[in-house]
């Protein structure tokens, strides 16, 4: 067993961290996290944390590259101030979408952020619906990859109507089937040509919506170009009514222009990325808080006991 379990938090997401703190009932332990007048990052942990288990916050959201160096900056600070274990609590993980070369002379910047974060302290990574699985094969620590599914599944089984769990590609046809098969629903996935990144062109469904009420179920929602064009697919094929859910709400460029403009009637997301403004600017945004999952699987990591009985 390591000491005493302490939360802290950067500036990315601190809701998020003070309610994981209100569900393990315990206090935040208080970090100073500021810029010097040059932009450089200062860091500094407000208490002693020799010998204790130590779990930090922080999502790698925009702004992406500020977020994952103060990340790197808080490790290497606890690991200096003699920190028994060290866990990084990234809901939403940055840089996740280049995981392999698919062009010559490109990046595999999710591995580049696996070193980044493992050379700067980190002992052991718990995120949240991971772009790509495969990425946990880029760290030589533990790593608790979770999923939002159960928080939106528990929303999902309010539906009364028919429902169809839908996919906007090919990729994310085992995420929407695992949908499906909890909710008892049918499964439909949409045939997506994309032309260059941040656009698509959904084509045709594959699947029968007809009078059904359609959900389309995706990992993120960036430019929510693909999430729109699947909502026109879909109305054009008879779908009763559309709904979106998806884990990660980057929601950049014109996502909420588009999502207000869209066929949507909800779009269910979580609280893995901080929305501010953006929630108040679309009222088809429905957030649901993992606070309570990332609570219990801190809970379990700090007690040794099992963190798989948190997946559906």
């Amino acid at each position: 067993m390591h000491g005493d379990l302490k939360i802290l938090t950067g500036s990315s997401n601190p809701e998020l961290a003070k309610a994981i703190c209100n569900h393990l009932g315990c206090q935040l332990t208080p970090a100073v996290c500021e810029t010097f007048s040059d932009g450089e990052i200062r860091i500094e942990i407000g208490a002693n944390v020799r010998g204790d288990d130590v779990f930090v916050v922080q999502s790698t959201c925009a702004p992406v590259n500020y977020n994952l160096m103060q990340l790197c900056l808080m490790l290497d600070a606890l690991k200096r101030a003699s920190v028994g274990r060290v866990t990084a609590v990234v809901p939403y993980y940055g840089y996740a979408r280049q995981d392999r070369k698919v062009v010559p002379r490109a990046p595999i910047s999710a591995k580049v952020v696996a070193d980044f974060l493992t050379m700067a302290g980190m002992n052991r990574l718990v995120t949240v619906d991971l772009h790509a699985g495969q990425i946990q094969g880029f760290f030589n620590t533990p790593v608790d990859n979770l999923y939002a599914a159960p928080v939106i599944l528990e929303y999902l089984r309010d539906i009364k109507d028919e429902i169809v769990m839908v996919s906007p590609d090919a990729g994310g046809v085992e995420r929407a089937r695992a949908f499906a098969k909890r909710l008892n629903a049918g499964l439909a996935i949409i045939d997506k040509r994309r032309d260059k990144p941040n656009q698509a062109q959904a084509m045709h469904v594959i699947g029968d919506v007809k009078g059904k009420v359609a959900i389309v179920v995706d990992d993120m929602i960036d430019t929510a170009g693909t999430m729109v064009a699947a909502a026109n697919v879909l109305m054009e094929n008879g779908a009763k009514e559309v709904m979106a859910c998806a884990t990660h709400p980057v929601l950049s460029g014109p996502a909420i222009d588009r999502l207000n403009n869209s066929a949507f009637s909800k779009v269910l997301v979580t609280d893995t990325v901080p929305l501010g403004d953006k929630l108040e600017n679309c009222e088809k945004l429905k957030v649901l808080s993992i606070a309570g999952l990332l609570a219990r699987s801190i809970h379990n990591i700090h007690t040794e006991s099992s963190v798989s009985v948190l997946f559906v």
